[in-house]
């Protein structure tokens, strides 16, 4: 379980939100662009500072503006970026590799993902759609207590996402972890989404 409630002074407003997520949840963020999706997983994940407020995972304090900031790498979590930033001088086994906690589970999501054969290819010689299984492979292979996913369908052509939707419906249940998705596309947010969080100028309505 997952409990955020946060507040963080942004250029035009006030970001203030408080919600929960449980395990067996995909919760969707939705909302126009700036509206504060993005800052809320980076608060999470301990790539921005909220100004008040707390994060709890698991019953783990992760962030308590009074007395507890714990560093990224303590936190447990898992986080898919938009552009997916793998290393590009690394191959696709050492991208996965890099975090992972054990090399048999790493090998194992290889396989779910079906990826395994791309093990010794560089980013720049694998398309979109791998790229983002190889990313969410090397999220996956930290063994996170929560994942975070920032629009990670955005840039896939449109067979591409279908895959991806049901792959990550078939993760969430095998790994059976609170998930976070950012999205811009309605059409996503209601076919992936638990509950969909509409967020406008830092506030869920």
């Amino acid at each position: 379980m997952l409990t955020v409630d946060i507040q963080k002074t942004l250029t035009h407003f006030e970001l203030n939100v408080d919600f929960t997520v449980s395990k067996d949840e995909i919760i969707v963020l939705f909302g126009p662009s700036g509206s504060g999706k993005t800052t809320i997983l980076n608060c999470i994940v301990g790539l921005t500072k909220a100004t008040s407020g707390f994060i709890q995972l698991n019953n783990r304090t992760l962030f308590d503006a009074k007395k507890v900031n714990l560093p990224i790498q303590q936190r447990k979590i898992g986080y898919l970026f938009q552009d997916y930033a793998l290393f590009p001088h690394l191959s696709v086994w050492k991208n996965i590799a890099y975090g992972m906690k054990t090399e048999s589970f790493a090998k194992q999501l290889m396989k779910e993902l079906r990826i395994d054969h791309l093990a010794d290819q560089f980013p720049n010689a694998i398309s979109g759609g791998e790229k983002q299984r190889v990313a969410i492979a090397r999220a996956l292979a930290t063994e996170p207590d929560l994942l975070l996913l920032d629009e990670p369908f955005s840039a896939l052509d449109d067979a591409t996402r279908e895959r991806s939707h049901e792959e990550l419906m078939r993760l969430h249940k095998l790994w059976e972890i609170p998930v976070i998705l950012v999205t811009h596309s309605h059409a996503e947010a209601e076919k992936l989404g638990s509950r969909i969080l509409y967020l406008d100028e830092g506030t869920i309505r």
